[in-house]
């Protein structure tokens, strides 16, 4: 019986190409999603991937969720959480709801898509937890506080997570992607970009599915001695 995958904002961007990456390797994959049904009825159509429809920032919502994917596919055997907003602002204009909306999803998100999952981990003895972070989660980024903090909890959480989850069967691993060409960064204006791409010694941006390869990996049985580690996968513009 295949292995069952869940990738929270998994119909679009990374996110999607982590899902399509999965489903390659031979896991039935759920993707979540919160608000684009046109692209996530796409998504489903083009890949066969079925798609539920819940914010992550909410618990109740999350955890019937997850019951409900595990109805229909069975066991949650690996947990990608992908889903992520952002809200920049610099620190002295930033609102109360500006900090809370991002660290509701981000971070709290990641606690409500893991802890429904994880006692079934525990019970079967096997597990894979991937928490997508990011490049501005290690060093900061003007503009960003909220969201830089949202991911440097995000490491915090994997490390934690894979020392309670080891001797279960549970790796928990998070992946820090710079800048990469999805639909959000090539929005951006192309003097900027330019800007951005000089920045980073590959000379490019990076893949959706180079991201997506690190992610295969880390659930795969092969990994299992990895845990509680970060892959940088940022074309060497930020060392940790």
């Amino acid at each position: 019986m295949a292995r069952v995958a869940l990738v929270t904002g998994g119909s679009r961007g990374i996110g999607e190409a982590i899902s399509k990456a999965l489903q390659a390797e031979g896991y039935a994959v759920a993707a979540t999603y919160a608000g684009n049904d046109e692209k996530a009825a796409a998504f489903t159509e083009a890949t066969g991937i079925k798609t539920y429809k819940w914010d992550v920032a909410d618990y109740d919502a999350s955890a019937a969720g997850i019951a409900q994917v595990e109805e229909d596919l069975g066991p949650i055997d690996t947990v990608v959480a992908n889903a992520g907003i952002t809200w920049d602002g610099f620190f002295h204009k930033m609102t109360p709801e500006q900090w809370k909306k991002v660290i509701d999803t981000n971070l709290t998100g990641v606690f409500n898509t893991v802890r429904p999952v994880w006692p079934g981990m525990r019970e079967r003895g096997f597990g894979r937890v991937i928490v997508i972070s990011s490049i501005n989660g290690q060093k900061g980024q003007a503009g960003q506080v909220n969201y830089a903090a949202t991911k440097a909890g995000d490491l915090g959480i994997v490390k934690s997570l894979a020392q309670e989850g080891a001797r279960a069967g549970i790796t928990a691993n998070a992946i820090c992607p710079g800048y990469i060409g999805t639909e959000m960064v090539m929005a951006i204006d192309e003097s900027v970009r330019e800007k951005i791409i000089k920045g980073i010694p590959a000379g490019r941006l990076g893949k959706p599915e180079e991201i997506a390869s690190c992610v295969a990996f880390l659930a795969s049985e092969d990994s299992g001695f990895i845990n509680g580690s970060t892959i940088s996968a940022n074309g060497a513009q930020f060392f940790v």
